[in-house]
């Protein structure tokens, strides 16, 4: 997949003047960071990790914004509400994404666990074939299913409703909004472009191993192909030297790990977006 910029994603997806207001000063303040975020085509789980509490940051700061007495004054008073059901319908189908998504990582932490218990057990190569086997048909699954939400993101991302001119702070409301959701549209990818790293199949014997343990080559990797790299091969070259074995642990451990953390991320999301979904509700009932 190519990678995307989230700059560019909120330029294009914004019809609104751009014209800032006050209160919605601390959310801009907090979008601008994700902003400046790397969306790398090929992102490691620390990069998708810090991209999760940044939009939950920004979620937060949204909540604070509808909250305030000011903002829901304006908005009930605004004549237009266009705007509204287009923010609440993606809401909507965020909420179906990040529970999608949160599946897929939860399934494919258990799939490490369950290569790892195997590793443990040493029952031999058929076995570590099987294994194997489902292993990597399990891969190309989440790399279908990761393709069919981006394919989603993007066609979210493209949807906007246009607004008739209205006052400074009901038009810095929408547009933050609109950027919110845009925001959320790149990180999103960004966990899926992540969970859908190419499968890996060994090459020479233990020689891509032997790179990644190299200090030099493990700060970008995508830990999802540096465990498949080390698996793969240790299943091609044989499973019988417990320091190869060791090594494949070590792996999957680390990324076991990493899934714990991006779970306990996209968590958090899906509760922001149950709230701010809330909010959006009540503002509309005060209309």
């Amino acid at each position: 997949m190519a990678s995307f910029s989230s700059k560019s994603n909120t330029n294009r997806s914004i019809s609104l003047p751009s014209r800032s207001h006050p209160a919605t000063q601390k959310i801009e303040e907090e979008l601008s960071k994700l902003k400046n975020w790397e969306f790398s085509a090929s992102p490691t789980a620390e990069a998708v990790y810090n991209g999760l509490l940044g939009l939950v940051e920004v979620h937060k700061c949204m909540g604070d914004l509808l909250n305030l007495p000011l903002t829901l004054q304006a908005l009930s008073q605004c004549q237009d509400k266009k705007w509204v059901n287009e923010i609440l319908d993606k809401s909507v189908r965020f909420l179906d994404i990040c529970g999608t998504t949160r599946e897929i990582v939860s399934q494919f932490k258990e799939n490490v666990k369950d290569v790892q218990s195997l590793l443990r057990r040493r029952k031999g190569d058929l076995s570590m074939e099987t294994s194997s086997i489902n292993y990597v048909s399990f891969r190309k699954k989440i790399k279908k299913d990761a393709k069919n939400l981006v394919t989603i993101l993007k066609k979210m991302d493209h949807e906007v409703v246009e607004v008739m001119e209205i006052d400074q702070l009901v038009s810095a409301v929408i547009r933050v909004l609109r950027e919110v959701t845009t925001m959320g549209i790149s990180v999103f990818q960004m966990v899926l472009v992540f969970l859908s790293a190419p499968v890996s199949k060994p090459i020479s014997k233990w020689s891509l191993v032997s790179r990644l343990v190299n200090k030099g080559d493990q700060d970008n990797v995508n830990e999802i192909e540096s465990a498949d790299f080390a698996f793969n091969s240790l299943f091609k070259y044989g499973c019988n030297e417990a320091e190869k074995i060791q090594f494949v642990q070590s792996k999957l451990e680390n990324l076991e790990a990493h899934f714990e953390c991006i779970e306990d991320g996209l968590d958090n999301i899906f509760r922001c977006l149950i709230r701010s979904r809330s909010t959006l509700l009540n503002v509309v009932s005060c209309q």
